[in-house]
């Protein structure tokens, strides 16, 4: 185990990430909220300390391995949430508990969220824009930004890219070196990022409102600067737009940079895990507005569309955006689209829960050992595109699924014992473990009445979820420690 070398990796990473204080400090000194010194606190404070990481070990450059990155992975995000949740502790409003700080910073860098505070509307400028900033971080992985600038600084980054990337398949690159795929994947992400904020402008956003919404539209993230979320600008069209992006930002990005380069759509409509993508979104969003229509829930066919379109999207795509209560709609609906974000986006997206491929592939395990128990001898590969995969790739997502409902049940258990009732306690873990963040019953609206306990399990869980299981666990486990 290189300690040393994942310790200077760390310096560097959180030196870069003190930056990040700056732009909130800006737009605070803008509008004359008030906040700025909170802020650049926070930024000297996490500068000093990644300096100090950094300089007692900055002669150390060994080339990293994949246990190190694992290490460095989930080290970052640890640290990174932590020096976050600064700027929230430190400001006078909202005030707010370390572990209420915490909370909303692994909230906003996870891209869950689930928020602690109420009275958005009220907060200062850059306190709103911090919030939407670290989603925005989050929603690639401030690790794949940082592999673009590791090699510069002597520092190798395949090792990184593969603990980091979310999906089973993480060897696939869009270009022949590192370098050059994490600048594709941010070109593709900040060229979603200021469409979407154009788009939502144009729509009758305001300037603020549109960039900080976008940040959280295409990072699959949910935060909004409004306590009514996207419901606060009672606009259709805001609505639809906000439907586009959080598709297009569900999708594996490498499809879209395939789809740019080949001017055609061919890509997605080629790739089974994007069509399968489709297919579940449409079929939740056809069950939904048929459900609501028939039992009058809203008034009018276009109203009902909208608002089942909207949320169907939102929820599937783990996004958490809302423009209604739809924990109170009628029926089976709330758990519908609650169990929808266990699926999630695609693998290589922006998005949360298990992925499309993996509950693809379970799906045609499944079948195939249906088979197999009429022909028993029979060789039937699991393919994908018509493409057989490996019996590798298979036990990994059972695997994965396996751990999974494990960390589900354990947590949800954990949250039942610190006195919450079972729908909190599942819809609570399971929103944070997928990245949704809204959920049922206490914590339908925000997390406020939770108690510490149970808000730091909900931390590991949205670590966990981020981190995709494996990235996290394989850290207590005594073979990796072993040198």
């Amino acid at each position: 185990m290189q300690r040393k070398a994942v310790q200077r990796i760390v310096g560097i990473l959180l030196m870069l990430f003190s930056v990040t204080m700056l732009p909130p400090a800006g737009v605070g000194w803008f509008y004359g909220d008030g906040a700025v010194a909170p802020f650049f606190l926070a930024f000297l404070l996490t500068l000093f300390t990644g300096l100090v990481l950094w300089f007692t070990v900055r002669r150390n450059r060994r080339e990293l391995r994949l246990r190190d990155g694992f290490l460095v992975v989930v080290s970052f995000w640890t640290v990174l949430s932590l020096f976050g949740a600064l700027p929230f502790f430190l400001a006078e409003n909202p005030r707010m508990t370390f572990t209420d700080a915490v909370f909303e910073s692994v909230s906003g860098l996870t891209t869950t969220g689930a928020t602690v505070i109420t009275g958005l509307d009220d907060l200062p400028h850059s306190i709103l824009f911090y919030r939407q900033q670290l989603q925005w971080l989050g929603g690639m992985g401030i690790i794949v930004l940082a592999v673009a600038v590791l090699p510069m600084l002597g520092v190798g980054g395949m090792q990184l890219y593969r603990a980091e990337t979310p999906g089973p398949i993480k060897d696939q690159k869009l270009a022949p070196r590192m370098t050059e795929t994490a600048k594709t994947l941010w070109y593709i992400y900040l060229g979603l990022t200021i469409s979407c904020a154009v788009a939502y402008w144009a729509g009758g956003m305001s300037g603020f409102d549109a960039i900080a919404h976008s940040f959280s539209t295409v990072a699959i993230g949910g935060f909004s600067t409004h306590d009514q979320s996207i419901g606060y600008f009672e606009s259709p069209l805001i609505e639809i737009i906000a439907v586009c992006f959080m598709l297009l930002s569900g999708v594996n990005f490498s499809l879209h940079f395939l789809a740019w380069r080949s001017l055609s759509f061919r890509p997605y409509c080629q790739d089974p895990e994007a069509k399968a993508y489709f297919t579940i979104l449409f079929v939740v969003s056809i069950v939904t507005i048929g459900y609501l229509y028939m039992t009058h829930a809203f008034d009018g066919l276009g109203t009902t569309a909208h608002h089942g379109l909207f949320q169907a999207v939102s929820i599937g795509t783990t996004t958490g955006f809302t423009t209604a209560y739809f924990q109170q709609w009628p029926g089976f609906l709330p758990i519908l689209l609650l169990l929808v974000s266990f699926i999630g986006g695609c693998a290589g997206s922006t998005g949360g829960g298990m992925k499309v491929i993996r509950i693809l592939l379970l799906l045609k395990q499944g079948g195939r050992e249906i088979i197999r128990l009429i022909h028993p001898s029979a060789q039937l590969p699991v393919k994908i595109g018509g493409k057989a995969l490996s019996d590798r790739v298979v036990d990994a997502v059972w695997g994965f699924f396996s751990l999974y409902v494990v960390s589900f049940c354990l947590m949800s258990l954990m949250l039942a014992a610190s006195g919450l009732d079972f729908v909190t306690s599942f819809s609570a873990v399971a929103a944070c473990l997928n990245n949704l963040g809204p959920g049922l019953g206490e914590v339908a609206a925000n997390y406020a009445s939770l108690n510490d306990t149970s808000k730091w399990v909900l931390c590991f869980a949205m670590l966990l979820g981020r981190l995709e299981i494996f990235t996290l666990l394989v850290l207590i486990t005594p073979h990796f420690w072993r040198s």
